[in-house]
């Protein structure tokens, strides 16, 4: 496993508050923002605004300006890793986007990491892997059967191939902290799927953002 890949096994340090992180495989950076704009649920159609380089503290101070309040808006930060182009998520972002099967349509591969650390239920993090409209793998990152794991969601030859890797490792593990399954699991995944989400770029470095708005 890459360095890249290996980060995906601690991602909360993306933002406070959760983290939700699209990746796509046969997109650019530019055309996957443009998909996730049209996910957005609420009001009008949604467009992607481009906001210039930013990291994620200066995205946040854009959006206190542009909006009053960070979370009154929904920012994405863009980039890309080997075969990989990703968008992750700043400000009010939590329940307001749509299904993901329409991002991934005309061939795309579109997965994506999400956990509202905030959500008072608590929602344990998810991941969805889709691919030309089709769900081919999901599960919750706690492997908790009280949120419906009873194993990997999908198509047939995909999830259970995760599935085989996820019982190798001894999971779902009662013994364990949701934490500790937390980080085994994306680990997994990273490995399984070839993801790649480079650190430095996303924590520390600056990339282009856009604001969703409405059209």
């Amino acid at each position: 496993m890459t360095h890249e890949t290996a980060w995906l096994a601690a991602p909360q340090s993306i933002a406070f508050g959760g983290y939700r992180v699209v990746l796509a495989r046969g997109l650019t950076p530019e055309d996957l923002a443009g998909r996730l704009a049209a996910t957005v649920l609420y009001d009008a159609e949604h467009i992607a605004v481009a906001a210039g380089e930013h990291t994620g503290d200066s995205l946040l101070e854009l959006m206190d300006d542009t909006y009053g309040d960070p979370f009154d808006g929904i920012g994405l930060r863009l980039g890309s890793a080997g075969e990989w182009t990703y968008a992750v998520a700043y400000g009010g972002w939590a329940g307001e986007f749509g299904p993901l099967a329409p991002v991934s349509r005309d061939g795309a591969h579109v997965c994506l990491l999400e956990y509202e650390e905030e959500n008072g239920k608590p929602v344990p993090p998810q991941f969805e892997y889709f691919h030309d409209g089709r769900l081919l793998s999901a599960c919750n990152l706690h492997l908790a059967v009280s949120w419906g794991y009873q194993g990997v969601e999908g198509d047939p030859a995909t999830a259970s191939r995760l599935q085989e890797l996820l019982t190798a490792a001894g999971l779902p593990a009662q013994e364990q902290d949701d934490r500790e399954v937390h980080r085994t699991a994306l680990g997994i995944i990273a490995e399984c799927f070839g993801l790649v989400l480079p650190r430095d770029p996303i924590v520390s470095g600056t990339l282009p953002a856009v604001l969703l708005e409405p059209a």
